[in-house]
């Protein structure tokens, strides 16, 4: 059995976008918490099994996922025929997992320090700066449409999914926010907020 740990408006959303991309919604229950969001609002729910209460959460007859990458890679694995990640043992699958890495790792702590106005040199040398995630998503778009190549993958749900949280880091650039516009405009994506808003209004 499988059940995503779901706090409306938040993280796990693009974890519900990915179930929908993948047409797996039948496979899957999805469990509303609460959280504390970013502004302060929202409480610690006691039925998260998040170790920091967090969202997402993932879990597989009893066993905990926690991350949105690691949860990403998990439920493309999982359901390989999805066509949401390059198959195992093609080169396209190590710029898959690089990108998942290098988001949960790299971007969105960038992203987010940038955002709070954190700057310290020691940071900087340790995960660079907005200049070089701009970059690094840059240099991809020069060699295809989405950050694998010919493909949307659960890559681009990820990482896109922070250009639209913060759109003040978007360059004003075509090519990247006809990227960013193309991932935010995924009807998948769509469905996912439509659900997100049912649940704000029953809780």
């Amino acid at each position: 059995m499988l059940t995503l740990i779901h706090g409306p408006n938040s993280r796990s959303t693009r974890i519900l976008h990915l179930i929908h991309e993948m047409g797996i919604e039948d496979r899957i229950e999805i469990k509303p918490v609460g959280i504390v969001y970013r502004d302060g609002s929202g409480a610690a729910d006691p039925a998260n099994p998040h170790p920091e209460g967090k969202v997402p959460a993932l879990i597989h007859d009893g066993t905990l996922i926690t991350e949105s990458g690691a949860i990403m890679l998990y439920l493309t694995a999982l359901f390989p025929d999805s066509g949401l990640a390059p198959k195992p043992g093609t080169p396209e699958r190590g710029t898959y997992l690089t990108w998942l890495f290098w988001y949960q790792g790299v971007a969105e702590p960038v992203m987010m320090a940038a955002a709070m106005g954190i700057e310290h040199p020691g940071y900087y040398r340790n995960f660079r700066g907005v200049a070089e995630v701009q970059s690094r998503v840059r240099n991809a778009l020069a060699k295809g449409p989405w950050l694998c190549g010919d493909s949307y993958t659960a890559a681009d749900a990820l990482c896109g999914s922070a250009f639209t949280f913060f759109p003040q880091f978007v360059p004003d650039e075509p090519a990247f926010k006809d990227w960013v516009a193309r991932c935010a405009a995924r009807p998948a994506l769509a469905r996912a907020k439509a659900e997100d808003a049912e649940m704000v209004v029953a809780a």
